[in-house]
């Protein structure tokens, strides 16, 4: 019996896949973490944090995009976080009755999710036509500069945005009816009609798993279509590619277009969950912390870039800020003078510089130091420039 429904359901062909074994554990794990947290700590804070951490896990996703498959390097990729976060935030609250305007709106969630995700697609159509001829640190630069002047915008045009005073009382998202039971830790099952996410982690949680997916099967279906070759061949030689007959124009386009509406649907999501939009959120170093993610899971590697996320996420957010009151609290137990536990939690404290600067020279020890195109590329082509045959057969399969 057993070995037909493994005959029937291919699941021995689907275990030795890497990729379907890593989503299938990641389901279980996504399933059955906001049960154990809540009933291990009698509390919805794990399952915050977890919602939180799905939001760069999306952010991973959507810029594994443009430095995973394009390989374009874009370091402000924040503000077209921010550009989400502020489309749904002044069109879902009381902000703009104090601005020119004087008149509120607010507009339901669902609605503004995908407005949010079209006017941060044309943000990132904006930046990639100027940018179109430069590679490598040139590129670099521009969207390093793009990513610290949008933070700046939201903070000058105070009249509109409330600089930095930040955007408040942002609506939370309501659906006409929402289950509960224990699992959530709400007692018995019910349906609860005329639901409202605020004061819900769970819900928000909940939601943020979909959106991860539907962000999933979408990047995986890209990837497999004639657009994801072409941005595979770009990546890896974009003279060939277009000798081959790639516009490489709008492929670029698209692949800053596309990468960015990922950030503007996270964006909007992260304004309904926190209910308050401050361009303090959206720095330099949000741009780095997912880059970093993306390299650690792995370039071009959707799977990889997931767990990456996630990992980096808890060591940057969870374990980082905690450890030096861990490490005071160990020295004092074991009897360490006071000098010497005060000098090993400020030691502690810097540990974030370590790991940016360890998985920066990680990807410059692996580059060539002549040629800054090939440090985008994954890892089995950054000690070597693919030759022109290679990349000839990428683009002969994406002009198939």
């Amino acid at each position: 019996m057993s070995t037909s429904v493994f005959t029937r359901l291919h699941l021995r062909d689907r275990i030795r896949d890497r990729d379907t074994a890593v989503y299938s554990i990641l389901l279980i794990l996504a399933l059955v973490f906001p049960m154990a947290s809540i009933y291990a700590t009698d509390g919805t804070a794990l399952v915050s944090q977890a919602t939180r951490a799905g939001t760069f896990v999306l952010l991973a996703i959507g810029l594994n995009v443009v430095v995973g498959f394009a390989g374009l390097l874009d370091l402000g990729y924040a503000a077209f976080y921010a550009i989400g976060a502020y489309s749904y935030a002044l069109f879902a609250s009381t902000q703009l009755a104090s601005s020119p305007a004087h008149h509120a709106f607010h507009l339901p969630f669902w609605l503004m999710l995908f407005v949010a995700l079209f006017v941060a697609a044309a943000a990132g159509a904006v930046l990639g036509f100027p940018t179109l001829r430069l590679r490598g640190d040139y590129l670099a630069i521009v969207t390093l500069g793009f990513g610290e002047i949008v933070p700046q915008l939201f903070y000058n045009f105070d009249q509109w945005t409330g600089g930095i005073n930040a955007v408040g009382g942002i609506d939370q998202p309501t659906l006409p009816a929402w289950i509960q039971g224990p699992w959530s830790g709400d007692g018995p099952f019910q349906v609860v009609r005329n639901f409202n996410f605020g004061g819900d982690p769970v819900a928000f949680y909940v939601l943020i798993c979909i959106l991860i997916a539907a962000a999933i099967i979408l990047v995986n279906n890209l990837y497999r279509s004639r657009l994801g070759r072409a941005w595979m061949a770009i990546r890896e030689d974009e003279v060939a590619a277009a000798a081959m007959g790639i516009n490489t124009v709008t492929t670029k386009l698209l692949a800053f277009g596309i990468g960015a509406s990922f950030s503007g649907f996270a964006g909007a999501f992260y304004g309904a969950n926190v209910s308050l939009v401050s361009p303090d959120s959206f720095l330099f170093i949000v741009s780095i912390t997912v880059l970093v993610m993306v390299v650690l899971g792995g370039m071009g590697n959707i799977s990889g870039v997931i767990i990456g996320a996630l990992v980096l996420y808890y060591v940057v957010y969870y374990l980082i800020p905690g450890l030096p009151e861990n490490v005071r609290s160990l020295a004092n137990s074991i009897g360490l003078s006071s000098e010497t536990t005060r000098s090993l939690a400020d030691a502690t404290q810097h540990l974030n510089y370590i790991i940016y600067g360890g998985q920066a020279f990680r990807r410059m020890s692996g580059a060539s130091p002549t040629a800054s195109d090939s440090a985008l590329k994954p890892h089995a082509v950054w000690r070597t420039r693919p030759s022109t045959s290679t990349t000839s057969s990428t683009a002969a399969s994406w002009s198939r």
